[in-house]
């Protein structure tokens, strides 16, 4: 990630260099230098489809607005949770958000919570929970046109049409 941070705010320099530079720096065991090596060969390699994918993702955030660490996060997790199977999703979701909670603002870990989940959701390497057979079923019968209760529309409560006329004079 610092690689990729690194990268993000210098000119004419590659990533292999940096991953280099930064490997040199630090006490790393040879499986590790080898994994961020792989990562980073892979990142430059998918950056350009890497990139679509976030867009994709968080169209309310253009790649220029989104902060830099923010991006870098994103685009490290992108890479192993679709183009690398390595690291279980899960567990690389995981270790992105905890990237953003160590590193970012105070929201980057829900922003990059939200656009990994948002992917992996909707790539080939999802597997739904236990918990989630009974919604995949229900929306499969939906989708061959059967009826159920989850078909129906959800109304909005009394409580919520109450609160919007005076959010509205707020605003």
């Amino acid at each position: 990630m610092q690689s990729l941070y690194e990268l993000a705010n210098r000119d004419k320099v590659d990533l292999s260099s940096i991953v280099e530079r930064n490997i040199a720096q630090h006490d790393f065991e040879d499986n590790n230098k080898d994994f961020m090596k792989k990562i980073a060969n892979g990142i430059v390699g998918q950056l350009e489809e890497i990139d679509k994918i976030i867009a994709i993702a968080a169209p309310e955030w253009p790649l220029s607005q989104i902060a830099q660490v923010d991006l870098s996060i994103l685009r490290l997790a992108m890479f192993e949770l679709l183009f690398d199977d390595e690291v279980p999703p899960k567990a690389v979701i995981n270790e992105a958000v905890e990237l953003g909670k160590a590193f970012g603002g105070e929201n980057t870990s829900k922003f990059v919570n939200g656009v990994l989940g948002t992917v992996y959701r909707n790539s080939a390497k999802y597997q739904p929970e236990e918990g989630d057979q009974e919604k995949v079923a229900a929306a499969n019968e939906n989708s061959a046109g059967k009826k159920s209760k989850a078909s129906k529309p959800v109304k909005k409560s009394a409580q919520t049409k109450a609160k919007s006329p005076a959010k509205k004079k707020k605003e």
